[in-house]
């Protein structure tokens, strides 16, 4: 691997399938269907599943679709290994599912996306402890833990009020204390920032958003960056540890969450996923441009209250932003003063769609209380400083000035 010669982000990405031989020359992997695959000798099905030699076993634990997708994913953050879901809730699900157990304790970000923070409210009625810190600031963390503290987990850039962990000193947080670093890094992708570099342990990605980035199939991803030492991880089962100590991570992982969870991805959506990550570098630069653009516009109308994007100088983030990633990524989001109706400006915009997801090639805009946020509860809301009157902002790689005079004018 050493004397093989380093190529750029997206030359890698765009040849990386052609790494392993394909059939008939094709330049993609192509979509197999296949849920099963028959060995002409029986003992070599065994030898299979007993994780001797690499094969396939059953279409639930991977094929090789997905296994080109992963070996993309795994490129792309610089890591050692990656395993594929059916959603990026599916990938957070599976940390959950397969590597704690009752009376474990985690540290989770309080600034979350909803369906996470869902998921972690799940996971203390199971008996796992959930504690909420305010990681823009590692000594809040670090405040938080306990000995039973088996991860802590955080978002690069929060949705939707765009707060930034205090990513390199919770990685020498949790290096320090043997705690595994779980680093969401949908909002940033794997062009913008490697959780790698931080120490993170784990890291997740929602495929869906900006990898896939076209808006035609969910997945989501863990990747093991090799960076945590999992023979001090407690919760390993005696039947993961045949092999060395760097693979029983992954090894649980994907009998606990994809064997036994079944949160699979299908062949077809890697397929969709894999092509749309072909363009992830050229889309994220040009979608970074144009939140940028779009949050100094909006922060410099008297008719807006607040703008919170890591770009602008008046984030309270931004050096910290500044000194982590490549650019500062396509969310954004604002308040508009009072007086103004938040549905009524969305539905003066032309270009801006309003719909739910993120990392589109299109513009995406949403009422953030009174949707994604909206079973949270005002309360818990409030505690995240998200206002009735937030709005936040995927934004696409429209044409720079058409996105400008959209946003202005609905503001008339």
């Amino acid at each position: 691997m050493s004397e093989k010669k380093s190529y750029g982000f997206t030359t890698t990405i765009l040849h990386n399938d052609r790494q392993k031989p394909i059939e008939h020359g094709s330049l993609h992997k192509p979509i197999h269907t296949s849920v099963t695959f028959g060995y002409n000798d029986a003992r070599q099905l065994a030898s299979v599943f007993q994780g001797k030699e690499p094969g396939f076993r059953y279409g639930r634990q991977g094929n090789p679709t997905i296994s080109a997708l992963e070996d993309k994913i795994t490129q792309m953050e610089d890591g050692v290994s990656t395993l594929c879901f059916a959603t990026g809730m599916g990938a957070i699900g599976a940390v959950f599912q397969a590597l704690l157990r009752a009376g474990d304790h985690i540290v989770s970000s309080s600034f979350l996306f909803g369906n996470t923070n869902s998921l972690w409210q799940t996971a203390a009625g199971q008996g796992v402890e959930v504690a909420f810190a305010d990681a823009t600031d590692v000594a809040n963390v670090e405040a938080a833990l306990t000995p039973a503290t088996r991860l802590v987990f955080v978002e690069t850039i929060a949705n939707p009020r765009t707060q930034v962990a205090d990513l390199a000193r919770i990685g020498r947080l949790c290096r320090e204390r043997g705690i595994l670093f779980v680093v969401d890094n949908t909002m940033t992708s794997p062009y913008l920032f490697r959780p790698k570099t931080v120490g993170a342990g784990l890291v997740v990605n929602a495929l869906t958003k900006s990898i896939g980035g076209h808006g035609n199939a969910l997945g989501g991803s863990l990747t093991d960056t090799g960076e945590y030492d999992w023979s001090a991880f407690p919760n390993i089962a005696a039947n993961y540890k045949r092999n060395a100590p760097a693979q029983w991570g992954m090894a649980q992982l994907r009998a606990k969450a994809l064997r036994d969870f079944g949160a699979s991805l299908a062949p077809e959506a890697a397929h969709h996923i894999a092509v749309g990550a072909e363009t992830l570098a050229l889309r994220m630069e040009r979608a970074s441009a144009n939140a940028l653009a779009v949050g100094r516009m909006l922060e410099a109308d008297a008719r807006v209250a607040a703008v919170y994007y890591p770009g602008l100088a008046s984030h309270p983030q931004h050096a910290l932003a500044s000194d982590l990633f490549k650019a500062y990524g396509s969310l954004l989001s604002f308040e508009l003063k009072d007086g103004i109706d938040c549905f009524d400006y969305l539905n003066r915009l032309k270009l801006g769609i309003s719909a739910s997801n993120l990392g589109d090639t299109r513009t995406l805009v949403i009422p953030v209380s009174h949707t994604i946020f909206y079973e949270m509860g005002a309360e818990r809301r409030a505690s995240m400083g998200i206002a009735e009157s937030l709005i936040r902002v995927s934004v696409g790689i429209e044409d720079t000035a058409d996105l400008l005079d959209d946003f202005r004018s609905a503001l008339d």
